[in-house]
């Protein structure tokens, strides 16, 4: 899991760092792109002007006064002419003519030029020269916009010019074009960027976080808990997995459930099966009438601890089992304890023990198995009734609160010791009965807590004030 995030990283971080590079190239090519298109069309309108003036020029009888309102018309128009989302408004370019010395004789610009040497200029230089004549200069120093582009065009013989003209147009009316290319670049190199990053979380969301959540799955079944199938959302190819995992959790548990209890049950009726041979034995032999007696009612108390055992296995071979409860049924708690005491209360008797309930009047409803329900609570009394001391009383009580009904079992008996407090609900852990002195199968406590986990719920066992064991189960209300 963890190779697969660096992976995906590693991924995410070249689809980066090409689209930065991609983005980056596409940027530093978008200004000279616009420059030279724009230079191209100012070689067009240079050749042309020359063209035109180029007569009068030739025949000393140029008149600028026809040129110059030619550009104050142009320049007093308003246009709507819209290019890449920028609105053009006014006219930009300006043109000035200078004489076979570079001296300007015309400026549309006012004649702000007229009179001006620019024989060391490069346009004109170059042009007077007989070559490409352009160049790019600052008009003003201060503004980091303020570049003029220029270009020029030979008056008459390219190769013996009689003049030079020159047009010229500020940068800054190039720029907002640049400004809406660049954007465009920004905008699809994000929107695929970004697009390719959404699909990368995509797939880390759609296949690597429900593999996490099988792994926490699978390494909580391996804990011993009975996790719920997680929710993996409708993903063909984790759900598969999902159902693999769980037809083999099934499986492995079925199988080691069954061989874990044929061992169980054959250690387990070994003792109380060698003790009813043994007494079966003697009782063949001539003997007192009071030691018959007690053989024969070994045999019987080893019988009813045998059969107790295994109604225990098989009450906790119901649960234990199952990784949830396939059916609740909707259950008055009330009722379940009712029957559970009713059912205790011929062993009590004998044990001459009292079962006291106090039980509210608020219903108890919840949700869940009434079989294994009433068998733990049966337990827990039984465990109560076998720890109480002779005329003792067990307390039973029934809360409701919000959202979870309690049962308390409080018996007056030894209670438990320290050293067992953390291995009571281990299974065929069991505490010597003080009256007895026999222990338990070690199944009952164990049966409780299966099937607290089962409705959600959850078993205590701690010490009561004043002496005595208080059990408390809670379970969540329906």
């Amino acid at each position: 899991m963890r190779f697969t995030r660096v992976t995906l990283f590693f991924v995410a971080f070249i689809i980066t760092l090409g689209f930065y590079e991609l983005a980056r190239s596409f940027l530093a090519e978008v200004a000279p792109q616009t420059y030279q298109a724009t230079e191209e069309v100012m070689v067009d309108t240079a050749n042309l002007l020359a063209e035109i003036v180029t007569k009068d020029v030739r025949g000393h009888d140029f008149q600028p006064e026809e040129l110059r309102n030619a550009f104050a018309g142009a320049h007093g128009r308003v246009l709507e002419a819209l290019i890449f989302k920028h609105l053009k408004r006014k006219v930009g370019i300006h043109a000035y003519l200078t004489d076979v010395k570079g001296v300007v004789i015309f400026d549309s610009d006012g004649g702000r030029r007229e009179g001006q040497d620019l024989s060391q200029k490069l346009d004109v230089s170059r042009t007077l020269a007989g070559h490409y004549g352009a160049r790019s200069s600052k008009e003003n120093v201060d503004d980091p916009n303020g570049s003029v582009l220029f270009v020029a065009a030979p008056v008459g013989n390219p190769a013996m010019p009689e003049g030079v003209l020159t047009v010229y147009k500020p940068q800054a009316d190039v720029l907002p074009l640049v400004y809406e290319r660049r954007r465009i670049i920004y905008t699809a190199c994000g929107l695929i960027g970004g697009g390719i990053l959404i699909l990368i979380i995509a797939v880390f969301l759609w296949l690597f976080h429900p593999l996490g959540k099988i792994t926490a799955y699978a390494r909580a079944i391996e804990r011993g808990e009975r996790p719920s199938r997680p929710k993996l959302g409708i993903g063909r190819e984790v759900n598969t997995l999902a159902n693999a995992l769980d037809s083999m959790r099934a499986a492995l548990e079925g199988r080691q459930y069954a061989e874990r209890y044929i061992q169980t049950l054959t250690h387990e009726m070994k003792s109380p099966l060698a003790a009813i041979r043994g007494a079966a034995e003697l009782l063949d032999e001539e003997m007192p009438v009071a030691a018959r007696k007690r053989f024969i009612e070994n045999i019987r108390a080893e019988t009813a601890r045998s059969e107790r055992l295994i109604n225990r296995l098989l009450e906790l071979s119901a649960i234990e089992g199952r990784a949830s409860l396939e059916v609740r049924d909707e259950l008055d708690f009330h009722a379940i304890v009712a029957g559970a005491i009713d059912q205790t209360r011929p062993m009590a008797e004998l044990a001459g023990v009292t079962l006291e309930l106090q039980s509210g009047t608020v219903p108890a409803r919840l949700r869940g198995d009434a079989y294994i329900l009433r068998a733990a609570v049966t337990n827990l009394l039984e465990n109560a009734i076998d720890f109480s001391p002779r005329d003792g009383v067990v307390n039973i009580a029934v809360l409701v609160s919000d959202k979870n009904v309690v049962l308390a079992i409080r018996d007056h008996g030894p209670g438990i010791p320290d050293y067992a407090r953390e291995k009571i609900f281990e299974r065929f852990y069991s505490l010597r009965h003080h009256t007895s002195k026999r222990k338990g199968t070690g199944l009952g406590l164990t049966l409780v807590r299966e099937t607290a986990e089962l409705h959600s719920g959850t078993i205590t066992l701690e010490l009561a004030d004043g002496g005595g064991t208080r059990a408390t189960l809670t379970l969540p209300l329906a």
